[in-house]
């Protein structure tokens, strides 16, 4: 790849439109290395989380965790980079990020690499969206060995960093143009923090109101009750198997080809996550493969009952198999499959601990088929059910804006920046 290589962005402002084309700099023609020690200054410890950024060690860990070695941390001013050399999911080349605090900061010299712009241009935000975007894990991964760690820490050389191509627009308005990115960006990310806060306000409330629509331990009638309700006298305790059938799930005793790949559900744990309702599976079953297990009814409640993740727990849309971690309920006609959801759902925790701190937890059909809570007359558990599964719908649908957000903010990134291919040619 060339110093100073031309190239055009795919989205342009129209105040740029005739700026010319962007070339390509090397990070270290524009940056330094910083490598100041914290000495006798005074800085808060920072630690790193992959594609959020950096985060005060005492917010992360609920303490600083710096001790004696705080004297030797590198030293972060506001508007340094620091990157982490510690592989993660997201970036298994490591989390580049801009240190945006107004505060002297710190970060462990011995997994970190800290450097600064040396004069106005690259902007600062502009040079971190991206980072942000992996620009330097695309770089990086043709240096790294596999394998090829030191104290835990990718064996990445700063000058094979600092050799990283970087996009920038040429010419008189380079700066202006950066920063109408830089800033174009921002309101977006404002946008996304603000739907974000959204979500979690209404699963705060939607948490807060489970709290009050079922009844305390110990107790037969809840906090809160609807008005039709208000006089329909006290919940009635049951077992978990006196609300309907519970099955544990069970693989197709020989893993025969002709068992998988059809079009029946089977689910594990894995196929479960936050949504109330399962999704595609990550393995399916032909009818020979079905036939070969027990099947759980439309609508069933899905509890994890083995292993970490003890408490997972998801309804089936269509007539599924799973696998012996998870027991099914199947509500008898006494009792709302909605309501048993979400009575299930607050008592996740509780269920879990039953299991104790064995190597490999486990609550068996047995005992989770005993366990106890209080339930009101049919027509109180639907009114319930429904009015949760409508508070779900609404988190569901803001949960889809901010995803949309958060994929038009990706689409436009690939457009405001030069293309990986034509950075790379």
């Amino acid at each position: 790849m060339n110093e100073d290589k031309k190239m055009v962005p795919k989205l342009r402002f129209p105040e740029f439109q005739d700026a010319g084309e962007w070339v390509t700099k090397k990070l270290g023609s524009v940056a330094s290395i910083s490598t100041e020690k914290v000495g006798s200054n005074i800085c808060v410890p920072m630690s790193i989380t992959s594609g959020i950024g950096l985060v005060s060690q005492e917010e992360k860990f609920g303490r600083v965790i710096a001790g004696d070695s705080y004297k030797n941390y590198l030293l972060l001013k506001p508007n340094d980079f620091a990157y982490n050399k510690s592989a993660t999911k997201e970036y298994p080349e490591g989390f580049l990020t801009l240190y945006s605090g107004a505060e002297l900061a710190a970060v462990p010299n011995s997994i970190f690499t800290c450097f600064r712009v040396k004069d106005e241009s690259p902007d600062a935000r502009f040079l971190n969206y991206q980072f942000s975007d992996n620009l330097h894990g695309r770089w990086l991964r043709n240096f790294i060995q596999v394998g090829a760690r030191a104290h835990g820490s990718l064996s990445i050389n700063d000058s094979d960093l600092m050799a990283l191509p970087v996009p920038i627009p040429a010419g008189a308005k380079t700066l202006a143009e950066q920063q109408k990115i830089a800033d174009c960006l921002s309101s977006l990310d404002e946008l996304i923090a603000a739907q974000a806060r959204k979500v979690d306000a209404l699963k705060t409330h939607k948490k807060g109101l489970m709290q009050q629509l079922f009844p305390r331990e110990g107790e037969t009638q809840p906090r809160l009750r609807f008005p039709e309700f208000k006089n329909a006298g006290e919940w009635s305790p049951k077992t978990i198997g006196q609300l309907g059938e519970v099955i544990t799930g069970s693989t197709p005793g020989t893993a025969k080809p002709e068992y998988y790949g059809g079009d029946r559900q089977f689910v594990s744990p894995a196929d479960i996550s936050d949504n109330r309702f399962i999704g595609k599976t990550k393995t399916t079953l032909t009818e020979l493969g079905f036939l070969e297990t027990r099947p759980i009814k439309v609508n069933s409640i899905l509890f994890v009952c083995i292993g970490s993740t003890i408490g997972k727990i998801a309804q089936n849309r269509q007539e599924c198999a799973t696998n012996q971690q998870i027991n099914a309920v199947m509500p008898n006609s006494e009792n709302s499959e909605g309501f048993v959801y979400y009575a299930l759902s607050g008592m996740a925790d509780k269920i879990a601990n039953i299991a104790g701190k064995q190597a490999v937890p486990i609550v068996n059909k047995s005992l989770f088929s005993s366990v106890e809570l209080t339930v009101p007359k049919l027509p109180e558990q639907n009114r319930i059910a429904n009015f949760l599964t409508s508070l779900d719908e609404a988190i569901f649908a803001d949960t889809q804006q901010l995803e949309a957000l958060k994929t038009h903010k990706k689409g436009l990134m690939q457009q405001l920046f030069p293309s990986v291919e034509a950075v790379e040619a």
